[in-house]
C-alpha cells in the first residue's frame, strides 16, 4: 500500500517555473515506478512524466520538450516534477501516482489527490 501527496501547486506567470512534490508512504516505495499526470478543465487526465524505481531511467510526454524534469529521492520517499517554461496550456490539476510496472499508461495503482497548477498569461 503507498498513500501519496502532493504539494508545491499554484499560481505562476508564464515562461515561470514551478517545483511539484510527492510524498509517499509505505516501506516499500523504493521498488515502485512513479509518474506525473495532469487534468485540464474539461479534459481527460493525461500523462506528464514517469521515473522507475531506481531513478535510472525516465520517460515523458512529447508536449513537455525538455520544459520539465522528473526525479525521485528514495531515501526520502519523494519524487519531483520540476517545471520551468510554462505555458498556460500547463494549466490543471497535476497527480503523482505509483506502479510496481515502469510505464506512462493512465492505470497506476496508487494516486495522490492532485495539487492544482494555474499558469497565467
Amino acid at each position: 500500500q503507498v498513500q501519496l501527496v502532493e504539494s508545491g501547486g499554484g499560481l505562476v506567470q508564464a515562461g515561470g517555473s514551478l517545483r511539484l512534490s510527492c510524498a509517499a508512504s509505505g516501506r516499500t516505495f523504493s521498488s515502485y515506478a512513479m509518474g506525473w499526470f495532469r487534468q485540464a478543465p474539461g479534459k481527460d487526465r493525461e500523462f506528464v512524466a514517469a521515473i522507475s524505481w531506481s531513478g535510472g531511467s525516465t520517460y515523458y510526454a512529447a508536449f513537455v520538450k525538455r520544459r520539465f524534469a522528473i526525479s525521485r529521492d528514495n531515501a526520502k520517499n519523494m519524487v519531483y516534477l520540476q517545471m520551468s517554461s510554462l505555458k498556460p496550456e500547463d494549466t490543471g490539476v497535476y497527480y503523482c501516482a505509483a506502479d510496481p510496472q515502469f510505464k506512462y499508461s493512465d492505470d497506476f495503482d496508487y494516486w495522490g489527490q492532485g495539487t492544482q497548477v494555474t499558469v497565467s498569461s
